[in-house]
């Protein structure tokens, strides 16, 4: 199996968001604020294939769904459909995706699913061919959704999906499309029923799958954030993230998964070490996957 990084769109977003309650002194040494005080984001899929015997895409960021006036407000950067780009540059097109895997609804992790905007035309779903993999528990919130973030859903999206016939819901912690290729964990911090997929490594220890690569969504939205106590204002419940956050690092940390990040400018994959005051740090980044192996025995994908 080989894994990719895609990048889609990339945005601006408010820094004191993004960083919750860190002060902007500290959050500023991490992330250059523009004169907005907007920080440069990422929003990147992770491909890989074969897996379970099928081509599949994780995540499609924000995409080009945006009409004008929307994508200056969330600082989306490009007019463009950039994860087609980066997929096409993978030698896959979205055709040929046969698993679209959502950790959860926002617009900037699901946005890349539709068609880009055009004036007078409604959105329209892309990858045809696709089974779209999502929590049960989090499609609830999706479809009746908090008015705490209620904006960061796209209202039109779960009738689409819907209606395509290609929906897969996730109970526990496999699903029919990936078997046991993928193990998914859970988050409520952010939103409710968030899903982190672990594509299992092939080394075995003490009946424990070791040397994977886990995807973070916006548990770990980028390096700062493996720092447990740095939390992003849009997430629902803080304190809960953090034990959230503290469980999963240490689970990763022992069978040596690494994390795939999303929404980091500069990083997609890193593996986690404690520094000497015993905290999590971030080790070997990686900046892009271009059909980079997965490996066992702890080794880099």
């Amino acid at each position: 199996m080989k894994l990719w990084s895609i990048e889609g769109n990339s945005q601006r977003l408010d820094g004191g968001s993004m960083f919750g309650n860190a002060p902007r002194a500290l959050w500023t040494r991490w992330a250059e604020p523009d004169a907005a005080n907007r920080i440069r984001l990422a929003t990147r899929g992770l491909l890989a294939t074969p897996l379970n015997g099928r081509t599949v895409l994780f995540e499609t960021g924000i995409g080009a769904f945006f009409d004008p006036r929307m994508r200056e407000r969330f600082g989306v950067a490009e007019e463009g459909h950039v994860l087609l780009d980066s997929l096409r540059a993978a030698g896959v097109e979205h055709t040929d995706v046969d698993v679209v895997v959502l950790s959860h609804l926002h617009f900037d992790h699901a946005g890349g699913l539709l068609a880009p905007w055009q004036r007078d035309t409604p959105p329209r779903l892309l990858f045809p061919n696709a089974t779209f993999v999502v929590g049960r528990r989090h499609w609830q919130r999706a479809c009746q959704p908090h008015p705490r973030d209620r904006a960061s859903f796209i209202p039109e999206l779960p009738g689409l999906l819907e209606a395509s016939g290609r929906l897969e819901f996730v109970d526990g912690d496999r699903t029919p499309a990936l078997g046991d290729a993928v193990r998914f964990h859970y988050s409520d911090g952010h939103t409710p029923g968030m899903m982190l997929a672990e594509i299992l490594g092939p080394d075995l220890r003490e009946g424990r799958p070791h040397g994977g690569v886990v995807f973070c969504a916006d548990l770990v939205p980028g390096l700062p954030w493996v720092h447990v106590p740095i939390t992003m204002g849009f997430d629902r419940c803080p304190e809960l993230l953090v034990d959230e956050k503290q469980a999963l690092l240490e689970d990763m940390l022992v069978r040596e998964v690494h994390l795939f990040l999303t929404h980091d400018p500069e990083t997609s994959l890193v593996q986690l070490a404690r520094d000497e005051k015993g905290r999590f740090t971030a080790i070997h980044p990686v900046a892009r996957l271009a059909a980079r192996a997965l490996g066992g025995a702890g080794g880099a994908p």
